[in-house]
């Protein structure tokens, strides 16, 4: 094998190595979105907790 064959393996390498796990995850993920069922929505409850500052609670601890 020559020199210029090697270079030439060793380039087609390195595109395959980089371009196949992003193509192999797009396809994973297309499959995954279809899978996955719509999200049920959430709401938020209000809360009237008052949140006490870091200064009150080292002044509670002394």
């Amino acid at each position: 094998m020559s020199f210029i064959d090697c270079m030439l393996l060793t380039l087609i390498n390195a595109v395959a190595c980089l371009a196949f796990p992003k193509l192999l995850s797009m396809i994973l993920a297309v499959n995954t979105k279809k899978s996955i069922p719509a999200p049920v929505p959430v709401t938020a409850t209000e809360s009237n907790t008052e949140v006490t500052s870091f200064s009150e609670l080292s002044e509670l601890r002394l």
